[in-house]
């Protein structure tokens, strides 16, 4: 029995390890051409600098990259923080009022079509260098594909469900939380998923408007001092960030409802 109960701890192991394999092959498929490319084609690191001068420059200045990743990781936590809470918040108030619905979908609609090229100056302007810009950019990147997700969520409830707890009396609360929020359950985690993408780019985005440290001031000056190479390793490094951050809402995703992956495995 002992035997096989660490068989059975080592099956998820080696099943992540098989599903990022395609991936990790393509990837060193990618930096290998390109690094063939660079060494061949003769065209100089001012212009596209190889993998391996990156990764070299991105060590050499791994203090200064390390002092400009922590404002960002701190402005996209925030930011998104504020974000999850927005739209758990707005999606209750939306789905127990469908004339609110009408009302407040469009505006956030519209608030998804403002150019970020546009706003993260405004925003900047009116809030100041400070941390606050960073996070009403990053919430207001993030918060609609979340918000979409758990009304879509709330929609997709089991109507015999409902109408079993309706014939209870259950009260429109009750029947909101015992049937309507674990409906939307996997919907927000595909949602939170997606967001989570968006989030780096803005907290970036808006330091490249204006901010004192940050990835995003980083790459604006590597940027103004012809350095290719700082900028795409500024680049890895928001890469990694993000990585790191969609794998948290996974876990999150396996301790909080650990049976929405058992349900996709089944469905595949």
């Amino acid at each position: 029995m002992p035997s096989r109960s660490l068989h059975q701890r080592g099956l998820p192991l080696a099943n992540a390890l098989a599903r990022l394999l395609p991936a990790l092959i393509a990837m060193i498929a990618i930096l290998t051409a390109w690094e063939i490319y660079c060494r061949t084609s003769g065209i100089g690191p001012t212009i596209l600098p190889s993998p391996s001068q990156v990764a070299f420059q991105a060590w050499a200045n791994r203090e200064a990259l390390w002092i400009n990743t922590m404002p960002t990781i701190r402005a996209t936590l925030l930011g998104f923080s504020l974000s999850i809470f927005c739209a758990f918040a707005l999606s209750v108030v939306v789905d127990f009022s469908p004339l609110l619905r009408r009302m407040l979908f469009p505006i956030f609609i519209i608030s998804q079509t403002l150019p970020l090229v546009a706003i993260a100056p405004l925003v900047v302007l009116w809030f100041g260098f400070g941390l606050v810009p960073k996070i009403l950019l990053v919430a207001l990147v993030t918060f609609f594909p979340m918000l979409v997700a758990l009304t879509e969520g709330y929609a997709a409830t089991d109507r015999d469900i409902e109408d079993l707890l309706a014939s209870m009396s259950a009260s429109r609360w009750k029947r909101f939380r015992l049937a309507r929020l674990p409906s939307a359950l996997p919907y927000f985690f595909a949602g939170l998923r997606i967001s989570i993408t968006y989030a780096v780019v803005a907290a970036i985005f808006a330091e490249y408007a204006g901010a004192a440290r940050g990835l995003g001031i980083y790459m604006l000056n590597a940027k103004n001092n012809f350095r290719p190479d700082l900028v795409l390793a500024a680049v890895f490094v928001s890469s990694l960030l993000t990585l790191i951050l969609f794998a948290a809402t996974w876990l999150i995703q396996r301790l909080l409802a650990p049976w929405i992956e058992a349900v996709e495995g089944r469905e595949q």
